[in-house]
């Protein structure tokens, strides 16, 4: 599976961005739907964080640092997940990755995967920075 990631940019503190996440190449009789997904960032000199998930169920779960600021969700039909970005501030300023993780036939639908080890494929990353 390839990942594709675009949208990030410029944009002052206060403003908005929505970043995609286009997958492509699934694995034979496995849709996109049957994914969890996720969104993480990395900071320069910083680990990489969770941002946002969404489950194959499709429940969610946010950092409390994005939490009433960011919206994560999915387009199955077009094997697209998104971001949206409201009241952007500077710390929220990094390289955005998407990931997809490949949950066990046995696991819950709704279980969110909050670690990196759990996902299976990742994006190339897009940079976000926020100018105060």
């Amino acid at each position: 599976v390839q990942l594709q990631a675009f949208g990030g940019g410029l944009v002052q503190a206060g403003g908005s961005l929505r970043l995609s996440c286009a997958a492509s190449g699934q694995a034979s009789g496995r849709s996109f739907s049957s994914y969890g997904t996720g969104w993480f960032r990395q900071a320069p000199g910083q680990g990489r964080e969770i941002v946002a998930v969404t489950s194959v169920g499709g429940s969610t779960s946010y950092s409390e640092s994005v939490k009433g600021r960011f919206t994560v969700s999915r387009d199955n039909a077009k094997n697209t997940v998104y971001l949206q970005m409201n009241s952007l501030k500077p710390e929220d300023s990094a390289v955005y990755y998407c990931a997809l993780d490949r949950p066990p036939a046995w696991r819950s639908r709704f279980y969110i995967a909050r670690s990196m080890n759990e996902y299976d494929y990742w994006g190339q990353g897009t940079q976000v920075t926020v100018s105060s």
